[in-house]
């Protein structure tokens, strides 16, 4: 460590009496705005007595962990303007949202970004009665807040957020206060292990704060009732060298929270010292984290109505309540208010007096105007090789097999080689099994941990980011987006519902983000499954589930994209189109398993271009008049079943016309009011006329493409096969059996759904269903498929 850093650990370690007051000054500053946010709607700097006019009508917020995130927020600042540290800051108690907005306004940053918040007495009213108002603020730190990327209403992700955050950030900090509820969430417990995957010598750090403060809404946490040796032990077990701080003494709390800072950024700084000049022996550090123990509600009313408050959960959201009517209440809420002593905090104009404003770094130091926190300020665009360059010839259609998703990974190999800081995969153990593996030829796995001659392609220099947590993965992805960088996701589809409801806060944030200028686009999160429902014949019922495409179809179209490329050139195309998109939640859903491959690249470029497109090859549709029958098809086993029921058709009943559709934009079957791809109403009656039955084989659940294309010409033609829930460790073929969604079921569906019924109708219905009972029992008996199915191509058919 450099003289320089040690000198200023002991500055740091120790401030003085007028730094001791301006860290105090701040501090009450905070929590006088925390609780004006609260509970007034008027007389915001107590100039009158307070009167019930001036009490909010709805008393909305969350108090009792304000006081702790704001101690915090005031130590840190002071660090940041000694040291000059970059840092962010998040706060896993999410519902402190009002302690996090009156820090972005004691620093400013909130009045440069809402000018109307101004820094004197008619700006703090604004601040006070816009939060948990209509037409306002929510009462977390959302994307609202200055210098958030963490809003923490779902908790749980406070550590992968900053985890993802640091990645291949070198010289950034971030704070992640987790709250001693969230320490209790299943996402959190596996959270603790991103120290596995820092690389010293490559990434930032996070510090981890566990703030203890003894409860939740409504009674004790676990980790706070635990001997603190338990804690201790726990916590180092997870490969962290802990610091503790406890206590409700001022000005105590003030030096033991300051030398407790210093300790930690030194020992932070030590590692990155070392692992920087070659002084590393390449093992796993020990990171700091710091416990800190105050009583929830600290500085609130230790009771109210004869009851103890501070100090348990009964402080936890609204200490006071009913104080327009109670007049006890309205006094004991003055008496707190004026205990900060504002007159000595704000001026006669109601602006932050000096002690306070010295305490904050200046300009983009400011925890609140980090541009760190607003990732698109920061976001290179990607280096990207031409997709084309990986393509896969396709010299008739249907006709031969590929691998799809294994040329995505030779394109991301090269994309990880041209973008060395900016472009991570994140992958639960699956990278191989999902056939990305190329990637492993340019980078390793992250590992920081052991690692022994049997590993392969593991290292503490490896990029790929491979944990056994969707959880982690998907949030770590997020915090890698939100300061500016891009990547993908990639799981076993039926999996991604163990992370789906991060998919949807993480869309929230996004669609939130679109109504504040300020805020600047962020990399898209681009979401990959593959080991797909119809092909995790062999795993069975537990690994068959389509359900994330239905999540993401519910978020607002100005943010939702969902793709079904049915093979590998249409999937180098739209991966190509997600990672230079931004602010988009992009999914892209496509086997892993050797795949029909249909078009030449450009015919894949035009295709995904439009969204959806008639494949003339594969119907009998002439032009001249409407088909008898449109067969659409989205995804790629059951464009696949949809082709071979064409061809089955056009064998079978040469007169029946038919016409195929392939759908690699899911997007695009909405009308254009209702989703910005949705094709024009030209384009949809080009595509499925306005009055011919359509048969939809679709990758997921049914009742998705009927949410779809309502308000559509004659929506009730439409009848769609998809994913039932009927699965079973299985053949690939009979998972489409079990489902309904087969060639013979698609054809079935035709005849009985045309509103011309050709001569041979009823015997290739009859045939249809012999072929299925055949099948039935072809497959117990043989263990596999029925080698016309299996082996099945356009080519050898024709």
């Amino acid at each position: 460590m450099t003289a320089v850093v040690s000198d200023l650990l002991d500055t740091l370690a120790a401030p003085d009496e007028t730094e001791l007051a301006g860290l105090d000054a701040w501090w009450r500053a905070a929590n006088y705005l925390t609780i004006g946010q609260i509970y007034l709607q008027g007389n915001p700097l107590l100039r009158q007595p307070l009167a019930p006019a001036h009490i909010k009508p709805r008393l909305l917020g969350h108090w009792g962990t304000s006081p702790g995130l704001s101690l915090i927020y005031a130590h840190v600042s002071r660090l940041i303007r000694l040291t000059h540290q970059q840092a962010i800051y998040l706060a896993g108690p999410g519902h402190g949202g009002p302690a996090l907005v009156a820090a972005g306004y004691l620093e400013g940053t909130y009045t440069e970004v809402y000018p109307k918040i101004s820094q004197d007495e008619a700006g703090m009213l604004r601040l006070f009665r816009q939060f948990s108002s209509p037409g306002g603020i929510p009462s977390h730190v959302s994307v609202t807040t200055p210098g958030s990327i963490h809003e923490g209403g779902e908790l749980g992700y406070v550590l992968v957020h900053a985890f993802g955050a640091v990645m291949d950030n070198p010289d950034l900090l971030a704070i992640a206060v987790v709250g001693d509820g969230e320490a209790e969430t299943g996402p959190l417990e596996g959270a603790w292990k991103g120290v596995s995957f820092l690389n010293p010598a490559r990434d930032g750090a996070v510090l981890p704060i566990l703030h203890l403060n003894g409860a939740k809404i409504s009674g004790p946490t676990v980790l706070a009732r635990k001997d603190p040796a338990e804690v201790r032990d726990l916590l180092h077990g997870h490969g962290y060298d802990v610091i503790e701080v406890e206590g409700d003494d001022l000005p105590g709390m003030h030096l033991r929270f300051a030398a407790a800072l210093a300790e930690a950024w030194g020992r932070i700084r030590a590692i990155q010292h070392d692992a920087r000049t070659g002084e590393w022996d390449g093992t796993r550090p020990h990171w700091p984290m710091i416990i800190l123990r105050s009583p929830k509600g600290w500085t609130g009313p230790a009771e109210v109505d004869g009851i103890r408050v501070t100090g348990t959960w009964r402080s936890h959201q609204v200490p006071l309540s009913g104080v327009r009517e109670n007049r006890e209440h309205l006094a004991i809420l003055e008496r707190w208010l004026r205990s900060y002593r504002p007159d000595e905090l704000f001026d006669a104009s109601g602006a932050p007096a000096s002690a306070v404003r010295a305490l904050p770094p200046e300009g983009e130091l400011r925890m609140s105007a980090s541009p760190h926190a607003n990732g698109g300020l920061l976001t290179r665009a990607l280096d990207l090789p031409d997709f084309r360059d990986y393509a896969v010839k396709v010299v008739s259609p249907a006709a031969s097999r590929a691998e799809s998703t294994r040329k995505l990974g030779e394109m991301m190999r090269d994309v990880y080689t041209r973008n060395p800081d900016s472009f991570r995969l994140f992958c639960p153990d699956e990278t191989n099994s999902n056939r990305l593996g190329a990637v492993f030829e340019v980078s390793d796995r992250a590992f920081m941990e052991r690692v022994t001659p049997d590993d392969v392609a593991l290292g503490r220099d490896g990029r790929v980011m491979e944990v056994l947590s969707e959880h982690n993965c998907h949030g770590w992805l997020e915090g890698y987006n939100l300061t500016g960088r891009h990547g993908m996701f990639a799981t076993y589809e039926a999996f991604a519902m163990v992370s789906a409801s991060q998919t949807v806060q993480h869309g929230k944030w996004l669609q939130e983000s679109r109504h504040l200028p300020w805020r600047a686009p962020v990399p898209s999160l681009n979401v990959l499954l593959t080991s797909t429902a119809w092909r995790n014949d062999h795993n069975g019922f537990s690994h068959q589930g389509p359900g994330l495409i239905q999540v993401v179809l519910t978020q607002r179209g100005d943010v939702a994209r969902v793709y079904l490329p049915p093979d590998a050139n249409t999937l180098l195309s739209v991966a190509d189109h997600c990672f230079r998109s931004r602010s988009y939640i992009n999914l892209i859903v496509i086997d892993k398993q050797p795949q029909l491959q249909y078009l030449t690249m450009d015919e894949a470029i035009e295709h995904c271009a439009r969204g959806a497109g008639i494949w003339e090859w594969a119907g009998t549709d002439d032009d001249t008049s409407d088909p008898d029958i449109v067969l659409a098809c989205a995804g790629d086993v059951v464009t696949m079943e949809t082709v071979a029921a064409a061809q089955i058709l056009k064998e079978k009943l040469p007169g029946f016309r038919t016409r195929v559709v392939n759908i690699v934009d899911l997007m695009t079957l909405p009308r254009p009011k209702d989703h910005p791809h949705g094709m024009s109403e030209t384009q949809f009656t080009e595509l499925f006329t306005d009055t011919v039955d359509v048969i939809f084989a679709f990758h997921g659940y049914p009742g998705a493409i009927h949410q779809l294309v309502h308000g559509r010409p004659d929506a009730d033609r439409f009848r769609v096969r998809g994913f039932i829930e009927e699965g079973t460790t299985t053949t690939p073929f009979d998972m489409t059996v079990r489902n309904k969604a087969s060639r013979y079921h698609l054809v079935m569906d035709a005849i009985n759904n045309a509103k011309r019924l050709p001569r041979g109708a009823t015997e290739l219905k009859a045939w249809c269903e012999s072929q299925l009972a055949r099948h039935e029992a072809y497959i117990v008996e043989h263990l596999e498929d029925m080698p016309e199915v299996r082996d099945w191509s356009l080519e050898d058919s024709a």
